[in-house]
């Protein structure tokens, strides 16, 4: 089935996304150091984050809330729960694979610059195995709409949470509970949303944390 969406929503959506990240960069160190600490408390006040055991992340980029006090805090404190990145799918073209992450994994940039894991299949979890993910996001709503950076692939990679239209039945695989972290100044009134966009569990930033019922 083809999805239309509007070229004057998809222009909005562009402009809105240059803005955002255009305020995220301009955010000062101190800042953004401070973002990365504030975070973890707010993410270690999540039960579904203590209770889970494997937790999908991402290693920081253009601007984004860094999460290394968080990821070295889960490693620290726990041998039993397990870490994961995305890394670009090699064959199924603009999706993620999930990745093993440790403290000594081996990363690469990928074609966007960001840092990844080599890619090993030893090493690879799927997707329904994560019960956590937390997602990196340009702009966000009070309704749990997620702005990403545009490529779409958190969105086709978890196309499986989302109940199919006319469908009161829940996914059939196992679905993860999906958090958008973000600075506050990320938030916006209304997001134009896409029929393909994702909708978010809960969304954390340095100060706050919301909470949506979209499962």
């Amino acid at each position: 089935m083809q999805i239309n969406v509007s070229q004057e929503s998809m222009q909005a959506r562009a402009q809105l996304r240059k803005k955002l990240r255009v305020a995220r960069r301009e955010l000062s160190s101190e800042q953004h150091e401070d973002a990365a600490k504030r975070i973890v408390l707010q993410l270690n006040a999540l039960p579904f984050l203590n209770e889970g055991t494997t937790i999908a992340g991402y290693l920081v980029n253009d601007g984004e809330v860094n999460l290394k006090y968080y990821i070295n805090s889960v490693w620290q404190a726990s041998s039993k729960k397990r870490f994961t990145l995305p890394v670009l799918h090699p064959v199924c073209k603009g999706h993620l694979l999930f990745l093993s992450y440790k403290p000594n994994t081996q990363l690469i940039w990928n074609k966007y610059n960001i840092e990844e894991p080599v890619l090993a299949c030893k090493n690879v979890v799927p997707v329904t195995q994560c019960d956590v993910i937390l997602m990196p996001l340009v702009g966000f709503d009070n309704k749990g709409n997620r702005l990403g950076m545009g490529g779409g692939y958190y969105d086709r990679t978890l196309s499986f949470t989302q109940r199919q239209i006319g469908s009161h039945s829940p996914p059939k695989k196992r679905r993860p509970k999906l958090v958008g972290i973000a600075h506050d100044i990320q938030e916006v009134d209304a997001l134009p949303i896409a029929p393909w966009d994702v909708p978010l569990d809960a969304i954390v930033t340095p100060t706050r944390t919301l909470h949506f019922t979209n499962s």
